[in-house]
This record gives structure tokens, sequence and C-alpha cells, in this order.
């Protein structure tokens, strides 16, 4: 029963669901706020992340007509519960390296995928034609940034000789940050776009694109169940950085002194997503899956071949 309450208390308030969204909401404060100063804008208070979801949750949930309702309703849970249990995993592993376990990388790697196919299902039980329309680009979007995602990871266990999260910050305590490694170093550099695309930010918004199918797999979405897929892509932009900053750049350190340190990481990682963000158009599909199939697989591909030669 204890062990129940204390998994129970990980999951729901720290490390997890609200830890989680109230440091996502931050920074997603944080990215606009910095899109704002770079687009020559004020850009909004720190409590408008916070306030937007809290009006959202406070309005009715309109079913369209036809919609198929249980994948329409629980698609945003299905998203929301998995990022909440990978940075449940994530910060749990990094105040202790020994509370992993056996193939825990490989569940975060799984986990993540949750959100883009909550949009798929969300957007395909819809009954919209721009929310079908989103779903298939976020499936074509699935299909091109995987594959190298999946490359830059095996990089990393095949320099650390583990595929437990927690080995790898363990062999990074040992020898420093594996991204000093020129194979890793390219493995990151991978990475970026890679976790671009996960955000759906700019320019791999194209399953969403507002300006062109209104939301796309989102376009019929209103109140709690629209906040659920908001506050999901906060916790994201939460998530990701920190799966960067456990996998390349050392881990993260619970110490005052460690934690500034990661904080800084943390915004240096942050700051280069909204520098592309506000910096690049949207691509096309075609582009999209173009870029990552012939220029980033590849890429990723040579820091993997250099990690196995021992480089």
């Amino acid at each position: 029963m204890i062990e129940m309450l204390k998994s129970l208390f990980y999951v729901v308030i720290f490390p997890g669901l609200i830890f989680s969204s109230t440091l996502g909401l931050l920074f997603s404060w944080v990215d606009r706020k910095v899109a704002a100063r770079i687009q020559s804008r004020i850009g909004p208070p720190w409590y408008q992340c916070y306030a937007d979801i809290l009006k959202l949750m406070g309005k009715t949930i309109i079913l369209p007509s036809g919609s198929r309702k249980a994948g329409f309703l629980l698609a945003p849970l299905l998203g929301l519960a998995g990022v909440t249990l990978v940075s449940t995993i994530i910060l749990k592993i990094n105040a202790n390296p020994g509370s992993g376990f056996i193939g825990d990388l490989i569940v975060v790697v799984y986990l993540l995928t949750l959100p883009s196919l909550a949009l798929i299902i969300g957007g395909s039980s819809s009954r919209n034609p721009f929310g079908a329309l989103g779903a298939s680009r976020e499936i074509k979007m699935i299909l091109a940034y995987e594959l190298p995602f999946l490359i830059a990871i095996l990089t990393v266990i095949i320099k650390s000789h583990s595929i437990l999260l927690g080995e790898i910050i363990e062999f990074q305590m040992l020898h420093g940050m594996i991204v000093k490694n020129i194979s890793c170093t390219i493995a990151l550099i991978a990475c970026i776009p890679c976790i671009q695309a996960k955000l759906g930010y700019i320019p791999f918004d194209i399953p969403e694109a507002e300006t062109e199918i209104i939301g796309g797999a989102l376009s019929e979405y209103s109140g709690a169940a629209l906040a659920l897929f908001k506050l999901t892509n906060a916790i994201l932009l939460l998530v990701l950085p920190c799966l960067l900053i456990s996998l390349f750049l050392g881990g993260i350190d619970f110490s005052i002194k460690g934690m500034i340190t990661t904080l800084i990481k943390y915004l240096v990682i942050l700051i280069l997503i909204t520098l592309i963000k506000t910096t690049f158009p949207r691509l096309r599909i075609d582009q999209a899956i173009r870029f990552f199939w012939y220029y980033v697989t590849p890429f990723a591909t040579v820091g993997m071949i250099l990690s196995l030669i021992g480089v």
C-alpha cells in the first residue's frame, strides 16, 4: 500500500503531472517571450500560459457531429499520460540513477510517440477533413523523424555500452559529458531538428499549420480536451531538452550548483529551439520528409558509424 501511494505521488505530484505541468508552462512562457523579443514585440506576461489553460478548462467540450466519441475524447488523455510518465521516469532516474529499470530508455522512446499518436487518433476521430489531413501529415512526420532520432540514441548506447538511462548518466559522471566525443556531438546535432518536429514547432508544424489547415488534427477540439493537448505540448517542452541533457550533457544534477548548470544547459537548448522556430519558414510535407531522410538520417548514421569504430 505504501509503495503504491509512493508511486502515485511520483506520477501525479513530483516529478510527475503537477510539477512537470508547472515547469512546462513556465518554460512555454520563456519560449513565447524570447520569440516576441526576436520579433520586436513585448510578449505575454509570465502567467499567460497558466491563464490560457485555466480558461480552456472552464469551457465546454463540443463534440463534432458524427465523430467517434471514444477516440476523440480519449486521445488527449493518451498524450498527456505518455509525457507525464516520461517526465516521471527521466527526472526520477536523474535524481537517483540506480532507480532505473531494465529497458527504461526503450520505454521512454516508446512513450514519447504517444503525443503524436494522440493527435493521429484525435484527428481521425473528428470526422473533419482538416483533422484527417492533419492526422495523415502527423503519420508522415513520425516516419520522417523517428529513424534519425533512434539512430542518435543508439550512438549514445554504443558509446556508453548501456541501454539503461541511469547507467548512461553514471557513465558521464565518471568520464564527463558524452557530447565531448565527435560521434555523440553529431548525434546531438541530429536530435535538434527531431525534437523540433516532435514539438510540432516551425518549420515542422505541418500537421497543425493553422494558416493552411486550421489547426489540422486539433481543428475540432475545444475546452478541456484542447487544454490537455496544449498541456501535453508544454510538458514535452520540458521533457525533450531534459532527455538530451540526460543522454549527452552529463545528466541533471539536483545540487544547488548543479541545478544552476542544468538550467543554463536547458535554456541554451530552449533558446536554440525558439530561434529555429522564429527564423525559418514552414516546410511542405514533402520537403520535411526529404530533409529528414536525405540529410538528418545520413548525418546521424555517420555519428553511429564513428561510435562503432571507436572515434
